[in-house]
Protein backbone atom coordinates (compact mmCIF):
# COMPACT_ATOMS: atom_id res chain seq x y z
CA UNK A 1 0.00 0.00 0.00
CA UNK A 2 0.84 3.79 -0.18
CA UNK A 3 3.45 4.98 2.07
CA UNK A 4 2.55 5.16 5.75
CA UNK A 5 4.07 5.60 9.03
CA UNK A 6 6.04 2.83 10.88
CA UNK A 7 3.32 2.00 13.67
CA UNK A 8 1.13 2.15 10.85
CA UNK A 9 3.11 -0.14 8.93
CA UNK A 10 4.42 -3.10 11.97
CA UNK A 11 0.97 -4.01 13.10
CA UNK A 12 1.74 -6.06 15.48
CA UNK A 13 3.04 -9.58 14.65
CA UNK A 14 0.62 -12.79 15.36
CA UNK A 15 1.80 -14.72 18.50
CA UNK A 16 3.35 -18.19 18.87
CA UNK A 17 2.91 -20.93 16.25
CA UNK A 18 0.60 -23.37 16.87
CA UNK A 19 2.07 -26.75 18.50
CA UNK A 20 2.37 -29.18 15.40
CA UNK A 21 -0.11 -31.61 16.02
CA UNK A 22 -2.09 -31.92 12.69
CA UNK A 23 -1.76 -32.81 9.37
CA UNK A 24 -0.92 -30.77 6.14
CA UNK A 25 -2.87 -27.86 5.23
CA UNK A 26 -5.47 -28.15 2.87
CA UNK A 27 -4.94 -27.70 -0.73
CA UNK A 28 -4.70 -24.15 -2.21
CA UNK A 29 -7.12 -23.31 -5.48
CA UNK A 30 -5.76 -20.74 -6.83
CA UNK A 31 -6.61 -18.91 -10.05
CA UNK A 32 -5.74 -20.70 -13.04
CA UNK A 33 -3.58 -24.05 -13.22
CA UNK A 34 -0.20 -21.49 -12.61
CA UNK A 35 -0.83 -19.78 -9.37
CA UNK A 36 2.85 -18.10 -8.99
CA UNK A 37 3.07 -14.66 -9.85
CA UNK A 38 6.41 -12.66 -10.12
CA UNK A 39 5.59 -9.10 -8.99
CA UNK A 40 7.90 -6.74 -10.43
CA UNK A 41 7.92 -3.69 -8.10
CA UNK A 42 8.24 -0.55 -10.00
CA UNK A 43 9.20 -2.11 -13.42
CA UNK A 44 8.68 -0.15 -16.49
CA UNK A 45 6.23 -1.70 -18.86
CA UNK A 46 8.23 -2.28 -21.58
CA UNK A 47 11.05 -3.82 -19.48
CA UNK A 48 8.08 -6.30 -17.87
CA UNK A 49 6.53 -6.77 -21.54
CA UNK A 50 10.73 -8.35 -22.20
CA UNK A 51 11.10 -10.30 -18.51
CA UNK A 52 7.47 -12.33 -19.77
CA UNK A 53 9.13 -13.41 -22.64
CA UNK A 54 12.72 -13.88 -21.61
CA UNK A 55 11.93 -15.35 -18.00
CA UNK A 56 8.77 -15.36 -16.39
CA UNK A 57 6.91 -17.46 -19.35
CA UNK A 58 9.66 -20.05 -19.95
CA UNK A 59 10.10 -20.38 -16.19
CA UNK A 60 5.88 -20.99 -15.88
CA UNK A 61 4.85 -17.88 -13.71
CA UNK A 62 1.26 -17.72 -14.38
CA UNK A 63 0.81 -13.89 -13.45
CA UNK A 64 3.04 -11.41 -13.25
CA UNK A 65 2.30 -8.08 -10.96
CA UNK A 66 3.26 -4.32 -12.17
CA UNK A 67 2.75 -1.30 -9.89
CA UNK A 68 0.31 0.80 -10.31
CA UNK A 69 -0.77 2.35 -13.77
CA UNK A 70 -2.30 5.54 -13.49
CA UNK A 71 -1.50 9.23 -13.49
CA UNK A 72 0.48 9.96 -10.02
CA UNK A 73 2.05 12.28 -8.06
CA UNK A 74 5.39 13.60 -9.47
CA UNK A 75 8.69 12.73 -7.76
CA UNK A 76 11.24 10.31 -7.22
CA UNK A 77 9.98 8.30 -4.60
CA UNK A 78 8.41 4.76 -4.63
CA UNK A 79 5.44 6.03 -3.02
CA UNK A 80 4.25 8.53 -5.45
CA UNK A 81 3.20 5.79 -7.39
CA UNK A 82 0.73 4.90 -4.83
CA UNK A 83 -0.82 8.52 -5.09
CA UNK A 84 -3.30 8.87 -7.90
CA UNK A 85 -4.08 12.40 -9.42
CA UNK A 86 -6.35 10.93 -12.42
CA UNK A 87 -7.58 7.21 -13.82
CA UNK A 88 -5.65 8.04 -16.99
CA UNK A 89 -2.70 5.33 -17.40
CA UNK A 90 0.45 7.72 -17.61
CA UNK A 91 2.30 7.13 -14.56
CA UNK A 92 6.45 7.36 -14.85
CA UNK A 93 5.71 3.44 -16.21
CA UNK A 94 4.70 4.25 -19.38
CA UNK A 95 1.93 5.28 -21.10
CA UNK A 96 -1.46 3.57 -22.55
CA UNK A 97 0.45 2.29 -25.80
CA UNK A 98 3.26 0.17 -23.45
CA UNK A 99 0.76 -1.27 -21.31
CA UNK A 100 -1.51 -2.35 -23.57
CA UNK A 101 1.85 -3.69 -25.07
CA UNK A 102 2.90 -5.29 -22.20
CA UNK A 103 -0.17 -7.16 -21.49
CA UNK A 104 -0.49 -8.48 -25.02
CA UNK A 105 3.24 -9.34 -24.80
CA UNK A 106 3.02 -11.31 -21.40
CA UNK A 107 -0.06 -12.95 -22.67
CA UNK A 108 1.52 -14.07 -25.87
CA UNK A 109 4.20 -15.88 -23.13
CA UNK A 110 1.41 -17.29 -21.17
CA UNK A 111 1.30 -15.20 -18.41
CA UNK A 112 -1.69 -13.30 -17.18
CA UNK A 113 -1.21 -9.74 -15.74
CA UNK A 114 -2.37 -8.04 -12.43
CA UNK A 115 -2.63 -4.53 -11.62
CA UNK A 116 -1.54 -2.71 -8.85
CA UNK A 117 -5.12 -0.32 -8.12
CA UNK A 118 -5.38 2.28 -6.15
CA UNK A 119 -8.64 3.22 -5.36
CA UNK A 120 -8.90 3.84 -1.72
CA UNK A 121 -7.19 7.56 -1.62
CA UNK A 122 -6.09 10.14 -4.31
CA UNK A 123 -2.97 12.39 -3.81
CA UNK A 124 -1.81 14.62 -1.52
CA UNK A 125 -1.09 18.18 -1.66
CA UNK A 126 -1.21 19.98 -4.95
CA UNK A 127 0.79 20.37 -8.85
CA UNK A 128 0.67 18.66 -11.87
CA UNK A 129 0.49 14.78 -12.28
CA UNK A 130 2.72 12.62 -14.21
CA UNK A 131 0.34 12.86 -17.19
CA UNK A 132 0.08 17.09 -17.38
CA UNK A 133 -3.03 16.74 -15.09
CA UNK A 134 -3.04 19.81 -12.34
CA UNK A 135 -4.56 18.99 -8.87
CA UNK A 136 -4.72 19.95 -5.28
CA UNK A 137 -5.95 18.29 -2.10
CA UNK A 138 -9.59 17.47 -2.29
CA UNK A 139 -9.61 19.14 -5.64
CA UNK A 140 -9.08 16.96 -8.99
CA UNK A 141 -10.72 18.17 -12.17
CA UNK A 142 -13.52 16.38 -13.79
CA UNK A 143 -13.05 13.66 -11.30
CA UNK A 144 -13.44 14.25 -7.54
CA UNK A 145 -14.08 16.92 -5.38
CA UNK A 146 -14.16 17.60 -1.63
CA UNK A 147 -17.54 16.23 -1.47
CA UNK A 148 -16.28 12.85 -2.31
CA UNK A 149 -14.25 12.12 0.00
CA UNK A 150 -15.25 11.14 3.59
CA UNK A 151 -15.57 13.65 5.90
CA UNK A 152 -12.67 13.19 8.38
CA UNK A 153 -9.88 15.03 7.70
CA UNK A 154 -7.44 13.72 9.99
CA UNK A 155 -5.13 10.80 9.99
CA UNK A 156 -5.55 7.25 11.09
CA UNK A 157 -4.70 7.65 14.71
CA UNK A 158 -6.66 4.40 16.09
CA UNK A 159 -6.40 0.95 14.30
CA UNK A 160 -8.93 -0.54 17.11
CA UNK A 161 -11.56 2.32 15.92
CA UNK A 162 -13.26 0.94 12.37
CA UNK A 163 -14.24 4.56 11.18
CA UNK A 164 -11.25 6.01 12.00
CA UNK A 165 -9.23 3.23 9.63
CA UNK A 166 -12.05 3.25 7.09
CA UNK A 167 -13.11 7.32 6.89
CA UNK A 168 -9.74 9.07 7.96
CA UNK A 169 -7.01 9.24 6.02
CA UNK A 170 -4.24 6.95 5.84
CA UNK A 171 -0.53 9.46 5.87
CA UNK A 172 -2.85 12.31 5.34
CA UNK A 173 -3.98 11.03 1.84
CA UNK A 174 -7.48 12.25 0.83
CA UNK A 175 -9.78 9.69 1.75
CA UNK A 176 -12.30 8.45 -0.85
CA UNK A 177 -16.14 7.95 0.29
CA UNK A 178 -16.56 4.51 -1.57
CA UNK A 179 -20.04 4.52 -0.33
CA UNK A 180 -21.09 7.53 -2.52
CA UNK A 181 -22.66 6.13 -5.76
CA UNK A 182 -20.81 8.70 -7.65
CA UNK A 183 -17.30 7.60 -6.30
CA UNK A 184 -18.16 3.70 -6.95
CA UNK A 185 -19.03 4.44 -10.36
CA UNK A 186 -15.30 6.28 -11.19
CA UNK A 187 -13.46 3.53 -10.09
CA UNK A 188 -15.54 0.75 -11.24
CA UNK A 189 -15.10 2.92 -14.49
CA UNK A 190 -11.53 2.77 -13.84
CA UNK A 191 -11.03 -0.77 -13.41
CA UNK A 192 -12.97 -1.76 -15.98
CA UNK A 193 -10.83 0.27 -18.20
CA UNK A 194 -8.24 -1.71 -17.07
CA UNK A 195 -10.10 -5.31 -17.82
CA UNK A 196 -10.68 -3.69 -21.36
CA UNK A 197 -7.45 -3.59 -22.18
CA UNK A 198 -6.88 -7.69 -21.24
CA UNK A 199 -5.80 -7.10 -17.83
CA UNK A 200 -6.76 -10.21 -16.26
CA UNK A 201 -6.71 -9.46 -12.18
CA UNK A 202 -6.42 -6.63 -10.01
CA UNK A 203 -4.39 -6.10 -6.52
CA UNK A 204 -6.88 -3.92 -4.50
CA UNK A 205 -4.50 -1.39 -2.35
CA UNK A 206 -5.13 -0.56 0.89
CA UNK A 207 -8.69 -2.44 1.28
CA UNK A 208 -8.80 -2.76 4.72
CA UNK A 209 -9.28 0.73 4.86
CA UNK A 210 -12.53 0.62 2.59
CA UNK A 211 -15.60 -1.29 3.96
CA UNK A 212 -15.57 -4.45 2.74
CA UNK A 213 -19.59 -3.81 1.47
CA UNK A 214 -18.40 -1.11 -0.41
CA UNK A 215 -16.04 -3.32 -2.31
CA UNK A 216 -18.44 -5.67 -3.09
CA UNK A 217 -20.92 -3.08 -4.49
CA UNK A 218 -18.02 -1.88 -6.70
CA UNK A 219 -16.79 -5.14 -7.94
CA UNK A 220 -20.34 -6.00 -8.66
CA UNK A 221 -20.26 -2.90 -11.49
CA UNK A 222 -17.58 -4.21 -13.11
CA UNK A 223 -18.50 -5.30 -16.99
CA UNK A 224 -16.59 -8.81 -15.42
CA UNK A 225 -18.01 -8.72 -11.86
CA UNK A 226 -15.56 -12.27 -11.49
CA UNK A 227 -12.77 -11.01 -12.28
CA UNK A 228 -9.92 -12.11 -9.87
CA UNK A 229 -9.35 -9.75 -6.69
CA UNK A 230 -6.15 -9.73 -4.09
CA UNK A 231 -6.88 -7.55 -1.54
CA UNK A 232 -4.47 -6.20 0.83
CA UNK A 233 -5.74 -6.30 4.54
CA UNK A 234 -3.27 -6.00 6.37
CA UNK A 235 -3.37 -8.33 10.00
CA UNK A 236 -3.33 -6.60 13.09
CA UNK A 237 -3.84 -8.25 16.62
CA UNK A 238 -6.40 -6.38 18.13
CA UNK A 239 -7.62 -4.36 15.21
CA UNK A 240 -11.40 -3.72 14.42
CA UNK A 241 -10.79 -4.86 10.90
CA UNK A 242 -10.41 -8.65 10.28
CA UNK A 243 -9.03 -9.35 6.72
CA UNK A 244 -11.13 -12.53 6.94
CA UNK A 245 -14.10 -9.91 5.79
CA UNK A 246 -13.03 -9.35 2.65
CA UNK A 247 -13.13 -13.00 1.60
CA UNK A 248 -16.33 -12.52 0.02
CA UNK A 249 -14.84 -10.45 -2.66
CA UNK A 250 -11.80 -12.40 -3.43
CA UNK A 251 -8.19 -13.53 -2.05
CA UNK A 252 -6.37 -11.55 0.50
CA UNK A 253 -3.02 -11.39 0.95
CA UNK A 254 -2.22 -13.38 4.15
CA UNK A 255 0.85 -11.10 5.81
CA UNK A 256 1.09 -13.01 9.46
CA UNK A 257 2.52 -16.29 6.63
CA UNK A 258 5.22 -13.76 6.35
CA UNK A 259 5.99 -12.39 9.30
CA UNK A 260 6.38 -16.12 10.62
CA UNK A 261 8.15 -17.46 8.25
CA UNK A 262 10.64 -14.57 9.16
CA UNK A 263 10.44 -15.77 12.65
CA UNK A 264 10.93 -19.28 12.18
CA UNK A 265 14.08 -18.68 9.58
CA UNK A 266 15.71 -16.17 11.78
CA UNK A 267 15.35 -17.20 15.46
CA UNK A 268 13.49 -20.72 15.55
CA UNK A 269 13.72 -23.95 13.54
CA UNK A 270 12.27 -24.42 10.51
CA UNK A 271 10.94 -28.14 12.21
CA UNK A 272 8.07 -25.77 13.34
CA UNK A 273 6.68 -25.45 9.29
CA UNK A 274 5.10 -29.50 9.54
CA UNK A 275 1.67 -28.36 9.30
CA UNK A 276 2.15 -24.01 8.30
CA UNK A 277 -1.00 -22.58 7.39
CA UNK A 278 -4.56 -22.93 8.33
CA UNK A 279 -3.32 -24.77 11.67
CA UNK A 280 -1.53 -21.68 12.09
CA UNK A 281 -5.26 -19.96 12.02
CA UNK A 282 -4.37 -17.96 9.09
CA UNK A 283 -7.17 -17.71 6.51
CA UNK A 284 -8.26 -20.75 4.06
CA UNK A 285 -5.39 -21.59 1.88
CA UNK A 286 -7.54 -21.60 -1.78
CA UNK A 287 -8.53 -17.95 -0.66
CA UNK A 288 -4.80 -16.48 0.69
CA UNK A 289 -2.27 -15.07 -1.16
CA UNK A 290 1.00 -15.32 0.52
CA UNK A 291 4.45 -13.62 0.01
CA UNK A 292 7.73 -13.83 1.92
CA UNK A 293 8.00 -10.11 0.96
CA UNK A 294 6.12 -7.33 -0.39
CA UNK A 295 7.78 -3.24 -1.56
CA UNK A 296 6.26 -2.74 2.22
CA UNK A 297 7.26 -5.39 4.28
CA UNK A 298 10.90 -5.63 2.92
CA UNK A 299 10.90 -1.97 4.19
CA UNK A 300 9.18 -1.90 7.09
CA UNK A 301 11.38 -4.56 8.43
CA UNK A 302 8.49 -6.95 9.59
CA UNK A 303 9.33 -9.60 7.17
CA UNK A 304 12.52 -10.93 5.39
CA UNK A 305 14.26 -9.50 2.32
CA UNK A 306 16.56 -10.04 0.07
CA UNK A 307 19.37 -8.37 2.55
CA UNK A 308 18.85 -11.58 4.50
CA UNK A 309 20.45 -14.22 2.36
CA UNK A 310 20.34 -17.51 2.75
CA UNK A 311 17.11 -16.93 4.98
CA UNK A 312 15.55 -15.04 2.54
CA UNK A 313 16.42 -17.99 -0.51
CA UNK A 314 15.56 -20.34 1.72
CA UNK A 315 11.91 -19.15 3.06
CA UNK A 316 11.46 -18.84 -0.60
CA UNK A 317 11.96 -22.31 -1.56
CA UNK A 318 10.17 -23.28 1.22
CA UNK A 319 6.97 -20.87 0.12
CA UNK A 320 6.90 -22.07 -3.64
CA UNK A 321 7.34 -26.11 -2.15
CA UNK A 322 4.42 -25.54 0.70
CA UNK A 323 0.75 -26.02 -0.33
CA UNK A 324 -0.69 -23.49 1.21
CA UNK A 325 -2.30 -19.58 -0.46
CA UNK A 326 -1.33 -18.76 -4.11
CA UNK A 327 2.59 -17.23 -4.16
CA UNK A 328 4.00 -14.11 -4.47
CA UNK A 329 7.78 -13.44 -5.47
CA UNK A 330 8.53 -9.96 -5.48
CA UNK A 331 11.57 -8.44 -7.52
CA UNK A 332 12.52 -5.30 -6.88
CA UNK A 333 15.86 -3.34 -6.39
CA UNK A 334 18.45 -2.55 -3.89
CA UNK A 335 17.84 0.39 -1.83
CA UNK A 336 19.31 2.21 1.70
CA UNK A 337 17.27 4.96 1.91
CA UNK A 338 13.58 3.76 2.01
CA UNK A 339 11.71 6.42 0.00
CA UNK A 340 14.05 5.97 -3.48
CA UNK A 341 12.39 4.71 -6.45
CA UNK A 342 13.01 2.45 -8.57
CA UNK A 343 16.95 3.04 -10.75
CA UNK A 344 16.70 4.46 -14.03
CA UNK A 345 13.01 5.87 -13.40
CA UNK A 346 11.99 1.72 -14.18
CA UNK A 347 13.73 0.63 -16.50
CA UNK A 348 15.52 -2.78 -16.39
CA UNK A 349 18.39 -2.56 -19.73
CA UNK A 350 19.39 -6.73 -17.61
CA UNK A 351 18.95 -8.12 -14.15
CA UNK A 352 21.80 -7.82 -11.45
CA UNK A 353 22.41 -4.27 -13.31
CA UNK A 354 21.93 -0.89 -11.62
CA UNK A 355 20.40 -2.00 -8.23
CA UNK A 356 17.83 -4.39 -9.90
CA UNK A 357 18.03 -7.61 -7.86
CA UNK A 358 15.51 -9.73 -10.52
CA UNK A 359 14.70 -12.08 -7.05
CA UNK A 360 11.68 -13.81 -9.54
CA UNK A 361 15.10 -14.95 -11.91
CA UNK A 362 17.19 -16.34 -8.87
CA UNK A 363 17.62 -20.02 -10.03
CA UNK A 364 16.64 -21.31 -6.39
CA UNK A 365 14.05 -19.35 -6.92
CA UNK A 366 13.07 -19.48 -10.72
CA UNK A 367 13.56 -23.34 -10.45
CA UNK A 368 11.19 -23.49 -8.01
CA UNK A 369 8.16 -22.23 -9.84
CA UNK A 370 7.78 -25.45 -12.04
CA UNK A 371 7.87 -28.10 -9.51
CA UNK A 372 4.96 -25.77 -7.90
CA UNK A 373 2.97 -26.36 -11.22
CA UNK A 374 4.14 -29.63 -11.26
CA UNK A 375 3.03 -30.23 -7.95
CA UNK A 376 -0.72 -29.05 -8.26
CA UNK A 377 -3.05 -30.61 -6.54
CA UNK A 378 -1.10 -33.15 -4.32
CA UNK A 379 -0.54 -33.19 -0.89
CA UNK A 380 2.25 -32.94 1.55
CA UNK A 381 3.72 -36.75 2.18
CA UNK A 382 6.98 -38.25 3.16
CA UNK A 383 7.86 -35.48 5.75
CA UNK A 384 11.32 -35.65 7.76
CA UNK A 385 12.79 -33.78 9.76
CA UNK A 386 16.15 -33.84 12.43
CA UNK A 387 14.19 -31.96 15.31
CA UNK A 388 16.14 -28.38 14.38
CA UNK A 389 16.44 -26.62 11.25
CA UNK A 390 16.72 -29.54 8.81
CA UNK A 391 13.62 -30.31 6.56
CA UNK A 392 12.44 -32.77 4.02
CA UNK A 393 8.93 -33.45 2.47
CA UNK A 394 7.56 -34.88 -0.74
CA UNK A 395 4.35 -33.35 -2.94
CA UNK A 396 2.86 -37.06 -3.47
CA UNK A 397 4.65 -38.56 -6.50
CA UNK A 398 5.36 -35.51 -8.07
CA UNK A 399 7.91 -33.94 -6.34
CA UNK A 400 10.04 -33.90 -3.09
CA UNK A 401 12.08 -30.94 -1.37
CA UNK A 402 14.64 -30.68 1.18
CA UNK A 403 16.50 -27.74 3.43
CA UNK A 404 19.47 -27.97 4.99
CA UNK A 405 19.31 -24.35 7.41
CA UNK A 406 21.74 -25.91 10.01
CA UNK A 407 25.59 -24.34 9.50
CA UNK A 408 27.25 -27.48 8.63
CA UNK A 409 26.68 -29.76 5.64
CA UNK A 410 23.35 -32.43 5.69
CA UNK A 411 24.68 -36.27 4.61
CA UNK A 412 21.99 -38.40 4.45
CA UNK A 413 19.40 -40.96 2.46
CA UNK A 414 16.26 -39.79 2.17
CA UNK A 415 12.50 -41.32 1.10
CA UNK A 416 10.08 -40.27 -0.77
CA UNK A 417 6.97 -41.35 -2.63
CA UNK A 418 8.65 -40.57 -6.46
CA UNK A 419 9.14 -43.09 -8.84
CA UNK A 420 12.50 -44.51 -10.01
CA UNK A 421 14.38 -42.68 -11.92
CA UNK A 422 16.95 -39.83 -12.38
CA UNK A 423 16.12 -36.32 -11.46
CA UNK A 424 17.72 -33.14 -11.97
CA UNK A 425 17.96 -31.12 -8.45
CA UNK A 426 16.84 -28.07 -10.00
CA UNK A 427 19.17 -25.91 -7.33
CA UNK A 428 21.89 -27.13 -8.26
CA UNK A 429 21.58 -28.69 -11.56
CA UNK A 430 23.27 -32.13 -10.64
CA UNK A 431 21.28 -35.34 -11.38
CA UNK A 432 19.83 -37.46 -8.16
CA UNK A 433 19.23 -40.96 -8.39
CA UNK A 434 16.01 -42.62 -6.81
CA UNK A 435 15.81 -46.39 -6.78
CA UNK A 436 12.84 -48.49 -6.79
CA UNK A 437 11.85 -47.84 -3.29
CA UNK A 438 12.01 -43.97 -3.22
CA UNK A 439 14.99 -43.48 -1.13
CA UNK A 440 18.06 -41.71 -2.49
CA UNK A 441 21.31 -40.38 -0.80
CA UNK A 442 22.55 -36.84 -0.83
CA UNK A 443 24.68 -34.14 0.84
CA UNK A 444 23.09 -30.73 1.25
CA UNK A 445 25.70 -27.39 2.34
CA UNK A 446 25.02 -25.73 5.29
CA UNK A 447 21.57 -23.42 3.70
CA UNK A 448 21.23 -25.11 0.60
CA UNK A 449 17.92 -26.89 -0.55
CA UNK A 450 17.65 -29.73 -2.73
CA UNK A 451 14.46 -30.12 -5.13
CA UNK A 452 13.41 -32.79 -7.46
CA UNK A 453 10.08 -32.66 -9.44
CA UNK A 454 9.19 -35.33 -12.29
CA UNK A 455 8.90 -32.59 -14.84
CA UNK A 456 12.72 -32.36 -14.67
CA UNK A 457 14.40 -35.66 -15.26
CA UNK A 458 17.45 -34.33 -16.64
CA UNK A 459 19.97 -32.08 -16.25
CA UNK A 460 20.20 -30.54 -19.48
CA UNK A 461 20.66 -33.81 -21.53
CA UNK A 462 18.64 -36.10 -22.69
CA UNK A 463 15.25 -36.53 -24.09
CA UNK A 464 13.73 -34.76 -21.02
CA UNK A 465 15.06 -31.31 -20.64
CA UNK A 466 14.46 -29.75 -17.09
CA UNK A 467 11.77 -27.32 -17.02
CA UNK A 468 13.52 -24.51 -16.13
CA UNK A 469 17.25 -23.63 -17.72
CA UNK A 470 20.26 -25.40 -15.76
CA UNK A 471 21.78 -21.88 -15.26
CA UNK A 472 22.07 -19.84 -12.63
CA UNK A 473 20.09 -16.63 -14.16
CA UNK A 474 20.29 -14.71 -15.99
CA UNK A 475 20.08 -17.66 -19.00
CA UNK A 476 22.27 -15.73 -21.54
CA UNK A 477 25.41 -16.75 -22.87
CA UNK A 478 28.56 -16.91 -20.60
CA UNK A 479 29.72 -18.27 -16.86
CA UNK A 480 27.71 -18.67 -13.80
CA UNK A 481 29.62 -18.30 -11.04
CA UNK A 482 28.26 -19.57 -7.55
CA UNK A 483 31.00 -19.67 -5.15
CA UNK A 484 30.38 -20.86 -1.39
CA UNK A 485 31.99 -18.84 0.68
CA UNK A 486 32.41 -17.30 4.26
CA UNK A 487 32.85 -13.59 5.18
CA UNK A 488 32.94 -11.18 7.79
CA UNK A 489 31.67 -7.54 7.96
CA UNK A 490 33.23 -5.28 5.04
CA UNK A 491 34.21 -8.31 2.96
CA UNK A 492 33.13 -8.98 -0.71
CA UNK A 493 34.21 -11.96 -2.67
CA UNK A 494 35.28 -10.96 -6.17
CA UNK A 495 36.36 -13.54 -8.96
CA UNK A 496 39.27 -12.65 -11.64
CA UNK A 497 40.81 -14.86 -14.35
CA UNK A 498 42.31 -14.40 -18.08
CA UNK A 499 39.69 -12.59 -19.97
CA UNK A 500 39.17 -8.56 -19.90
CA UNK A 501 35.63 -9.56 -18.56
CA UNK A 502 37.23 -10.96 -15.57
CA UNK A 503 39.68 -8.29 -14.70
CA UNK A 504 42.64 -9.99 -16.80
CA UNK A 505 43.78 -11.00 -13.21
CA UNK A 506 43.72 -7.66 -11.82
CA UNK A 507 41.59 -7.92 -8.00
CA UNK A 508 41.18 -4.38 -8.40
CA UNK A 509 39.20 -4.32 -11.44
CA UNK A 510 37.81 -7.88 -10.58
CA UNK A 511 33.72 -8.28 -10.83
CA UNK A 512 32.05 -8.10 -7.31
CA UNK A 513 30.02 -11.84 -6.76
CA UNK A 514 26.27 -10.67 -5.21
CA UNK A 515 25.67 -11.98 -1.68
CA UNK A 516 21.89 -12.12 -1.74
CA UNK A 517 22.06 -15.76 -1.21
CA UNK A 518 24.86 -16.21 0.99
CA UNK A 519 27.02 -17.99 1.52
CA UNK A 520 26.85 -18.60 -2.31
CA UNK A 521 27.86 -15.32 -3.90
CA UNK A 522 26.55 -15.27 -7.52
CA UNK A 523 27.87 -13.68 -10.86
CA UNK A 524 26.81 -14.12 -14.12
CA UNK A 525 29.41 -12.73 -17.25
CA UNK A 526 29.17 -12.68 -20.21
CA UNK A 527 31.74 -15.23 -22.60
CA UNK A 528 31.67 -15.89 -25.94
CA UNK A 529 30.13 -19.66 -26.52
CA UNK A 530 33.07 -21.81 -27.07
CA UNK A 531 35.60 -20.16 -24.60
CA UNK A 532 38.11 -21.76 -22.51
CA UNK A 533 39.09 -19.49 -19.54
CA UNK A 534 41.22 -19.57 -16.31
CA UNK A 535 39.84 -18.06 -13.12
CA UNK A 536 40.13 -17.48 -9.42
CA UNK A 537 38.43 -16.29 -6.59
CA UNK A 538 39.45 -13.55 -4.51
CA UNK A 539 37.90 -12.23 -0.55
CA UNK A 540 38.37 -8.44 -0.60
CA UNK A 541 37.86 -6.17 2.37
CA UNK A 542 36.46 -2.28 2.54
CA UNK A 543 40.43 -1.56 2.80
CA UNK A 544 41.08 -3.05 -0.36
CA UNK A 545 42.95 -5.91 0.90
CA UNK A 546 43.20 -9.26 -1.27
CA UNK A 547 42.89 -13.07 -0.15
CA UNK A 548 43.39 -15.09 -3.02
CA UNK A 549 42.25 -18.32 -3.11
CA UNK A 550 44.57 -21.16 -2.37
CA UNK A 551 45.65 -23.75 -4.90
CA UNK A 552 46.08 -23.74 -8.59
CA UNK A 553 43.88 -21.76 -11.15
CA UNK A 554 40.76 -23.04 -12.11
CA UNK A 555 39.30 -23.80 -15.70
CA UNK A 556 36.59 -24.23 -17.25
CA UNK A 557 34.98 -23.83 -21.20
CA UNK A 558 31.43 -22.39 -21.82
CA UNK A 559 30.39 -25.10 -23.98
CA UNK A 560 28.29 -24.34 -27.55
CA UNK A 561 24.66 -23.85 -25.83
CA UNK A 562 26.39 -20.59 -24.48
CA UNK A 563 25.47 -21.31 -21.13
CA UNK A 564 27.75 -22.89 -17.96
CA UNK A 565 27.32 -23.33 -14.54
CA UNK A 566 29.98 -23.02 -12.08
CA UNK A 567 29.52 -24.39 -8.37
CA UNK A 568 32.64 -23.51 -6.90
CA UNK A 569 33.78 -23.11 -3.00
CA UNK A 570 36.43 -20.86 -1.94
CA UNK A 571 39.68 -23.03 -1.05
CA UNK A 572 41.34 -20.99 2.10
Amino acid sequence: MARRTLAAALALVAGAAAAVTVNAPAQATPPGEKDVTAVMFEWKFDSVARECTDRLGPAGYGYVQVSPPQEHLQGGQWWTSYQPVSYKIAGRLGDRASFKNMIDTCHAAGVKVVADSVINHMANGSGTGTGGTPFSKYDYPGLYSGSDMDDCRASISDYRDRGNVQNCELVQLPDLDTGEEWVRAKIAGYLDDLLSLGVDGLRIDAAKHMPAADLAAIKSRLTDPNAYWKQEAIHGAGEAVSPSEYLGTGDVQEFRYARDLKRIFQNEKISYLKNFGEAWGYMPSGKSAVFVDNHDTERGGDTLNYKDGANYTLASVFMLAWPYGSPDVHSGYEWTDKDAGPPGGGQVNACYTDGWKCQHAWREISSMVALRNTARGTAVTDWWDNGGNAIAFGRGNKAYVALNHESSPLSRTFQTSLPAGTYCDVQSATPVTVDGSGRFTATLGANTALALHTGAMTCGSGTTPPTTPPTTPPATAGAAFNATATTVMGQNIHVTGDRPELGNWSPAAAPKLDPAAYPVWKLTVNLPAGTVFAYKYVRKDAAGNVTWESGANRTATVPASGQLVLNDTFRP
